[in-house]
Order: C-alpha cells, then structure tokens, then sequence
C-alpha cells in the first residue's frame, strides 16, 4: 500500500488531542482587529474544539499520521 500524504494546510490548522478531539483556534484573529472588541478577540484567540461530528471526520481523515 502506498503511504497517505498528509494535507499541510490542515496540519497547520488543527490539532488533533491524545482521545481524538480536534482542536483548532478561532477565524479572524490575524487582521481587521482595530474593529473588533477585546472580548471578542479573546474569544478568538483561544483554542477549542471543534463540535461539528462531520467536520472532525473530515479532519482526521485529512491527518492521517497524527
């Protein structure tokens, strides 16, 4: 069997924890931030889990060897 290619944009992106969770940091924090409250930007600057079953599956599936 040949070897799967990890997607580096997706390396970059998330991270996948040590129980399979998928981390990743919130959009929108690396421009435009003058318009944006300080709350918000810290909301976005944190780093969660993504929620969404379907898009996990995508992830994962994207990292093969992580």
């Amino acid at each position: 069997m040949p070897k799967l290619k990890t997607k580096k944009s997706v390396a970059k992106r998330f991270k996948i924890t040590g129980t399979g969770k998928v981390m990743h940091y919130g959009a929108g924090g690396s421009h435009l931030l003058s318009k944006k409250s300080a709350k918000r930007k810290r909301r976005i600057k944190k780093v969660a889990v993504l929620n969404n079953t379907g898009d996990a599956k995508t992830v994962k599936r994207l990292l093969p060897y992580r």
